[in-house]
Formats: structure tokens, C-alpha cells, sequence
């Protein structure tokens, strides 16, 4: 096991070629899964930015479209016939869940169908936003984390470096970078998986108050 770490640091086969697959071909096992993990998270965070860029785009665009129509309508109760039956539309979806409480309270006193259509305009928008939220927890977590994933691979990496110079008594620079090199491939994944999430998440957060 010595005798492999060491030459997996020395360099036998390659060390002084640093491309970013040498890295991670050269790293133990242990360093190579903090790699895949980060190399994962943010395949998967890149893919949810885009996914609620485009949900942002859509669901922005489409309130614009339906307060217009809305102080266009002759009356809430025509508009809300003039709306589609099926619609995924945050506004649409809360606007019908309020004139069907209306509607059905609509014999009953001023002050109850007020309080009623009150209460399930916020039950709705509850839920609208949760659906429009999902995930944010995600790239919350990728943003706080991810840097101390990385850390943890570099510091795994460096002990194993450590490990291999004491064992080979050569601590020439050019059988240092190798080992060095590859442990701290890890905090640079790492921080290249958290930075965007945490910007995606600040950007994101602040969208859905707005929204």
C-alpha cells in the first residue's frame, strides 16, 4: 500500500503531465470520489439553474399578460370564465382557487367571504410558491457545502503526499507538485460547484419574492 502511494505521488508514469483527467487518474480513491461527487452536483445545479431561468422567464412573462387581460375584464367572474380550464399558471391557479371560494360564499356576509377568500388566496399562494421553490434547498446546500467537500479531498490528498515524501525521502519540487496538484483539483471543484449555486440561489430567492 506504501509503495503504491508513493508511486501514485512521485510521479512513476506521467507526473509532470498536470491535464485536468492525469489529475484525477493519478488521485487515490478516496479523493477521486470527493471529485465525481462535486463533478455531479454541479452537472445537477447548472441543470436546475437553467431549469428556473426559464421558469422565472415564463411564469414573469405570464403575470404581465394576465393583469392586463385582468383590468381589461368587464368583471373578476367573466375574466375567470375566459381563463383555461387546465393551466399550470401560478396567477391563474390562484386567482381561480379565490373566485371559486368567492363564488361559494357569495350568500354568506361581507366580512366572512372576505375573510375566507383571504384565507385561501394565501393557502394558494403557499403552495404556488413551494412548487415555484422546489430545489432551492439544493442549491443552498451545494453553495455551503461543496467548498468543504473540496477541502476535505485537498487535505486527504496532501496527508497522502506527505505520507509518500516521507516514505520515498525526496523532497525535491518536482516530486511535491504532483501530489500537491492533485489534492487541490478538489477545493477548485468545489468552489466551481458553489459559487454558482450560491449566486443561483441569491438570484433565484430574490425572483420568487418579487414573483
Amino acid at each position: 500500500m506504501e509503495q503504491e502511494i508513493a508511486a501514485q505521488v512521485v510521479g512513476l508514469g506521467g507526473a509532470t503531465d498536470f491535464s485536468l483527467w492525469k489529475l484525477f487518474i493519478r488521485a487515490d480513491f478516496v479523493v477521486k470520489f470527493v471529485i465525481i461527487l462535486l463533478i455531479a452536483c454541479s452537472i445537477f445545479s447548472w441543470a436546475l439553474i437553467f431549469d428556473k431561468f426559464k421558469l422565472f422567464k415564463k411564469i414573469n412573462s405570464s403575470m404581465e399578460d394576465f393583469e392586463k387581460k385582468f383590468w381589461k375584464a368587464k368583471s373578476a367572474e367573466s375574466f375567470n370564465n375566459s381563463l383555461p380550464v387546465n393551466s399550470k399558471d401560478p396567477a391563474i391557479l390562484i386567482f381561480k382557487t379565490a373566485m371559486a371560494e368567492l363564488l361559494k360564499t357569495k350568500r354568506q356576509s361581507s366580512s366572512v367571504q372576505v375573510a375566507r377568500v383571504g384565507r385561501m388566496l394565501e393557502i394558494a399562494t403557499d403552495d404556488e410558491m413551494k412548487k415555484i421553490e422546489q430545489n432551492f434547498t439544493f442549491l443552498a446546500t451545494v453553495g455551503s457545502t461543496a467548498p468543504f467537500i473540496g477541502l476535505f479531498g485537498t487535505v486527504w490528498g496532501i496527508m497522502n503526499s506527505f505520507q509518500s515524501i516521507a516514505i520515498s525521502r525526496n523532497t525535491s519540487l518536482a516530486i511535491v507538485a504532483p501530489g500537491i496538484a492533485e489534492a487541490l483539483f478538489a477545493t477548485a471543484l468545489g468552489l466551481l460547484a458553489a459559487i454558482p449555486a450560491v449566486v443561483a440561489y441569491n438570484k433565484f430567492n430574490n425572483d420568487s419574492k418579487k414573483y
